[in-house]
């Protein structure tokens, strides 16, 4: 999908216009082959820098071609309701006043600029709008760690009262992101400091405090998500230490409830042999005196048991 958009010189709002002109910002969001070409021979990008992008597992970097500078990044993607995943985003400024962004799926950092939400931006400042978009990336990071960190404490008020495989492979999951998170933002920051030299792109007034919003957010988010990480990782041990806990405990009530039902059966046994049983054979409550003989040797054996914590 190609879509370009250029802010306003009279109320300097965004807008969308139709066609490529200097100092707009084109968005390339999975385009075909025909969009690139169109983007190509209207800008003279070096169209590897655009094709390169499509690729999900690209890394964040900072690559000169020609005409033109490539930044990657990584950007928070919500696949559901707390699982995340990261996809690259590829921020393209030309010699020739454009500015391109590309990646392989819809990138929702970008909807505030689209929608006019950002104080300050113009497509024609293309410095400060790569600036924005980073800042705008680590902001996107911390309100996905604070829904991550609302799922971690609720699985864990879910884990107090079961403890089903179901429930631990979620935490695994929230785990998953976590890790996702830390490595992005890793390599987001080593962008971030190689920008701050200010000998990649050139950088204007105002642009370096920006530039110092977004690392303090960047490594803010670092820290947060190696924190929930510690916490993850002690709740997740503490919950499998208590579910093997908990089954071996039902092991061991098992066994003793195995020992003390044995007693009657094996009593029962000994009677039904067929040898001379003396005088019990000839009482009327013969059958009432081996059951409550069983059912006394039961009840001791399982107040012995019950004394051991057998029970």
């Amino acid at each position: 999908m190609l879509k370009v958009y250029k802010t306003d010189t009279i109320d300097k709002k965004i807008k969308k216009i139709k066609k490529i002109t200097t100092d707009c910002w084109i968005d390339l969001t999975s385009p075909t082959t025909d969009e690139i070409d169109k983007v190509v021979n209207k800008t003279l990008v070096d169209k590897e820098l655009i094709t390169k992008m499509l690729d999900p597992e690209e890394l964040p970097r900072i690559e000169q071609s020609g005409n033109a500078t490539l930044v990657v990044i990584d950007t928070p993607y919500l696949e559901n309701h707390y699982e995340y995943t990261t996809y690259p985003l590829g921020i393209i400024i030309t010699d020739n006043n454009y500015l391109i962004t590309v990646s392989p799926r819809k990138v929702n950092v970008l909807d505030d600029f689209k929608q006019d939400k950002i104080k300050n931006f113009r497509t024609a400042k293309k410095t400060r709008f790569l600036i924005q978009i980073l800042l705008i990336t680590a902001s996107s990071y911390l309100r996905a760690l604070k829904k991550v960190n609302a799922a971690i404490e609720h699985k864990e008020e879910v884990l107090k009262k079961s403890t089903q495989n179901k429930d631990l492979v979620d935490m695994l999951e929230i785990e998953k992101t976590l890790v996702y998170f830390i490595t992005s933002l890793k390599a987001n920051d080593l962008v971030l400091e190689k920008l701050g030299k200010g000998n990649i792109l050139p950088m204007y007034e105002g642009d370096y405090e920006l530039l110092e919003d977004a690392m303090i957010e960047t490594k803010q988010a670092i820290e947060m998500s190696a924190i929930y990480k510690d916490i993850l990782n002690s709740i997740t041990d503490t919950y499998e230490t208590i579910v093997s806990n908990n089954l071996n405990i039902a092991m061991k009530f098992l066994a003793a409830a195995t020992i003390v039902l044995s007693i009657p059966t094996m009593i029962s046994s000994f009677l039904g042999m067929n040898i001379p049983l003396g005088e019990i054979t000839n009482n009327s409550n013969a059958f009432t005196i081996v059951i409550l003989i069983s059912i006394s040797m039961s009840l001791l054996i399982a107040f012995i048991l019950k004394k051991k914590d057998m029970f």
